[in-house]
């Protein structure tokens, strides 16, 4: 075990855990954040997808020791009220059916967003393509992004 100093959604935490500790489970486990969800834990599906130094990255397969002095940003340090345009546009697009993938899902397209304000509709597939959906909310998803695009 070691202690680790690592900052989510701006804030600063101290935590103990083995260095390959993945940072899934520190968030979920040791710090209580539950909006960002196990799927796979190969970095294959995107559930778990968090944004580290603004890159959308899948936190099943960070190791907690490699994350000190980032910066990272968790589905609950989106918005503070669940008000980010593109959890309204989910909203809006009745995007969720089961929901689980949901967070990844909003995590990657807002990366997506912070880089290209206004992409095509390959320009999100690309970027997408690595999230999984059981329920193929795809289109929705898609029309999502172009929404909360527009919004901005």
């Amino acid at each position: 075990m070691a202690q680790y100093t690592i900052r989510i959604n701006g804030k600063e935490h101290q935590v103990d855990a083995t260095p390959d500790m993945p940072l899934l489970w520190v968030l979920r486990d040791i710090l209580g954040m539950r909006g960002t969800k196990f799927g796979c834990g190969k970095a294959l599906c995107g559930a778990c997808t968090v944004h580290f130094d603004g890159v959308a990255t899948r936190s099943c397969s960070l190791p907690v020791s490699a994350v000190q002095s980032s910066e990272i940003t968790t589905i609950e340090g989106l918005s503070e009220n669940g008000d980010h345009p593109l959890q309204q546009a989910w909203t809006e697009h009745v995007v969720p059916q089961c929901g689980y993938c949901q967070t990844g899902q909003i995590m990657s397209a807002a990366a997506l967003l912070r880089e290209n304000p206004s992409p095509t509709d390959e320009e999100i597939d690309n970027a997408m393509q690595g999230n999984l959906c059981r329920c193929g909310t795809y289109n929705r998803i898609k029309a999502a992004i172009h929404t909360a695009a527009d919004k901005k």
